[in-house]
């Protein structure tokens, strides 16, 4: 068993790739199988696996969740933190916070064309953590 932590830098919303990250820590664990947890520490980013290939998917999904869960919305209560936050929550509860993985032979078991991500959903900038678990 095994816990570790990555921070990831995002410049605003979007998804960010983090694959790598979580490939490297993974193969040095020496964990031959398992399953590999991660798990956001915000609640208003989140965790996603999604095709890593071609950069429109993402785009389209980005667009979508904006128009599903608009910003400026007058009905929402909880705005002191800006106008982006509330839409962030939502957005957050409306995907996921933790993922699993199997691990065989030191390697997760993604397919060809899946990736990890972190989906932020505010405009700032800075560090958001995530955990990870063998």
């Amino acid at each position: 068993m095994a816990i570790g932590e990555i921070a990831i830098r995002v410049q605003g919303q979007g998804l960010y790739e983090f694959t790598d990250q979580v490939t490297d820590w993974v193969s040095c664990q020496g964990a031959r199988e398992g399953l590999c947890t991660l798990f956001i520490q915000h609640t208003s980013a989140s965790l996603l696996i999604q095709e890593n290939a071609d950069p429109s998917a993402r785009r389209d999904l980005e667009q979508w969740l904006n128009r599903l869960v608009p910003e400026d919305d007058r009905l929402y209560t909880h705005t002191m933190e800006g106008p982006d936050d509330m839409p962030a929550h939502i957005k957050c509860a409306l995907t996921a916070t933790s993922l699993s993985i199997p691990v065989q032979g030191d390697r997760l078991m993604l397919g060809t064309w899946q990736g990890i991500y972190l989906w932020e959903h505010r405009h700032h900038h800075g560090d958001r953590r995530v955990i990870l678990h063998i």
